[in-house]
C-alpha cells in the first residue's frame, strides 16, 4: 500500500468514526415540537429570504435592522435574495417536478395569486403559522384567515399590511376627486394629466380592481369565489370606464407607464397630477428621500380603498425550516413591526392587532410620526375594502389587455 493510499484509508476511517453533522428535523417532528426546540435548532444557521428587491429603503431595513437583530438574538445569518415572486414560484415548480427534496430558499415574501398557485401546487411547508408564539399572541386570526379570498390555513405568517392610496401635490391641485365618478370627470376635464401603470404591474392591477369595485356595485358580490357568469355580466362596465378615459390620458393613452416606478417619475416631474401606491407611506418615503416635494399629500376614494396583508411562507423543500420559522416569528414581533412602521425605515403598516398589546406597546405605535403625507388609521379604516379571490385578478388583467390595451 502506498503512503497516499494509506493516508486516504486512515482519513476515511476517521470520518466514519466521527459524529455526523446534526440532521435537519423532519417536517412532522418540527411541527410537533415546542418552539424553544425550533429556536435551538436554528441557532448558528443561515436563512435565505427570497423577496421583492425593488425598494431600496426596504432592502436597507432588511439588511441592517432585521439582519442585525437576527444575529444578535438568535445567532442567525440572514441573507436577502432579491427575486420577483413569479420567478421563485417557477423555480419551486421546477424543483418539485424534478423531485428536489432540498432546495435553496428558506423563506418567501408572498401573497395573492402567487400564494394561491404555490399552495395548490404543493410548494409550501405547513401548516406552520400556529407554531409561532408571537403570531398566537399579537395577531387576530380572523384578520389573516384569507389572502385574496384564499384560505391561508396556516401556510403563511402575517408580515405587514398595505392599503391603496392616491397622491397629489397640494401646490398644483387644490381639491382632488374623492370618488371614482369624480375622478373620471377630472380626467376628462384635464387631458394628459392622468395615467396609471400597465397591468400586470402590481399597482396598476390594484387600480383596476379599485375601479372594478366602484363601477360594478361593490366588492361583496365577489367574495364567495370565482363566478364566470357574474364576471361576464359586470366586466363590460369596467372596460367602458377605461375606454372612455383613454383619449384623455397621458400620451392620449397610446402608452402606459411600464411600472409604478415610472409613474413615480412622471408624478415627481409634474407631468401627471396624481400618483398612486398600495403603500400608505409611499409618498412620505419619497419626500424623505427627496424625490417628491414636501407639498405632496395622499388621499383615498370614498368608494373604498383596497387593503391586504402580506405574508411570509416556507417552501416545501426549504433547507432550514427551523431558521425560517424563527425569522417569520420575529418579523411579526412588536419590535420588528414598530421599526417597520416608521417611514424613516419603511412605513409599512403593522399586521398585528394593537388591541392585543400592552398599553405601553400601544403607546409606542401611537407615538410613531408617520409624516404629514401619510394618512392614519382614522382615514384609512372607514374606507377599507378587502381583496377578492385572485381568480378575478387574473381575469381582470387579461381582460384589460384584450378590451382596453389591444382593442
Amino acid at each position: 500500500m502506498t503512503k497516499t493510499v494509506a493516508f486516504l484509508a486512515a482519513l476515511c476511517a476517521m470520518l466514519v468514526l466521527s459524529d455526523p453533522l446534526p440532521a435537519q428535523p423532519t417536517d412532522a417532528s418540527l411541527l410537533a415540537g415546542p418552539f424553544a426546540q425550533i429556536e435551538g435548532q436554528a441557532r448558528g444557521s443561515q436563512v435565505r429570504w427570497y423577496m421583492f428587491g425593488g425598494w431600496a429603503h426596504v432592502n436597507t431595513w432588511v439588511d441592517t435592522y432585521v439582519a442585525g437583530e437576527m444575529k444578535k438574538r438568535y445567532d442567525i445569518d440572514l441573507v436577502r435574495v432579491p427575486m420577483d415572486a413569479g420567478v421563485f414560484i417557477n423555480k419551486l415548480l421546477n424543483e418539485k417536478a424534478a423531485g428536489k427534496k432540498v432546495g435553496t430558499i428558506d423563506l418567501l415574501w408572498i401573497n395573492g395569486e402567487n400564494f394561491k398557485n404555490a399552495k395548490e401546487a404543493g410548494l409550501l411547508f405547513g401548516p406552520f403559522a400556529h407554531k409561532l408564539p408571537t403570531v398566537a399572541r399579537v395577531v387576530d386570526p380572523g384578520s389573516v384567515a384569507l389572502d385574496f379570498g384564499n384560505a391561508v390555513d396556516g401556510y403563511e405568517a402575517p408580515y405587514g399590511r398595505a392599503q391603496f392610496v392616491f397622491e397629489y401635490d397640494t401646490a398644483t391641485v387644490d381639491t382632488p376627486p374623492k370618488t371614482v365618478a369624480a375622478l373620471k370627470e377630472w380626467i376628462r376635464a384635464n387631458p394628459g394629466r392622468f395615467t396609471y401603470p400597465q397591468p400586470p404591474d402590481f399597482t396598476g392591477s390594484a387600480f383596476i380592481r379599485q375601479i372594478f369595485y366602484a363601477v360594478t356595485g361593490g366588492h361583496g358580490q365577489y367574495l364567495a369565489g370565482w363566478d364566470a357568469d357574474l364576471f361576464a355580466r359586470n366586466a363590460p362596465l369596467l372596460w367602458d370606464w377605461f375606454n372612455a378615459i383613454e383619449p384623455f390620458l397621458w400620451q392620449k393613452g397610446r402608452t402606459y407607464p411600464k411600472d409604478s416606478a415610472f409613474l413615480d417619475t412622471l408624478f415627481s416631474r409634474g407631468e401627471v397630477a396624481f400618483g398612486m401606491s398600495y403603500h400608505p407611506a409611499h409618498a412620505q418615503n419619497k419626500i424623505i428621500e427627496g424625490s417628491y416635494p414636501e407639498t405632496v399629500r395622499t388621499f383615498v376614494m370614498e368608494d373604498g380603498a383596497i387593503y391586504n396583508t402580506h405574508f411570509t411562507a416556507i417552501p416545501f423543500n426549504g433547507p432550514n425550516k427551523s431558521g425560517a420559522m424563527v425569522l417569520a416569528d420575529f418579523l411579526i414581533s412588536v419590535d420588528a413591526q414598530l421599526s417597520k412602521y416608521s417611514p424613516d425605515n419603511w412605513g409599512d403598516f403593522p399586521a398585528l392587532d394593537l388591541n392585543r398589546l400592552s398599553p405601553q406597546d400601544r403607546k409606542r405605535f401611537q407615538a410613531v410620526d408617520l409624516g404629514p403625507a401619510t394618512l392614519g388609521s382614522e382615514q384609512l379604516d372607514p374606507v377599507a375594502v378587502p381583496e377578492i379571490p385572485s381568480a378575478y385578478l387574473e381575469a381582470l388583467e387579461q381582460g384589460w389587455k384584450e378590451h382596453v390595451l389591444d382593442k
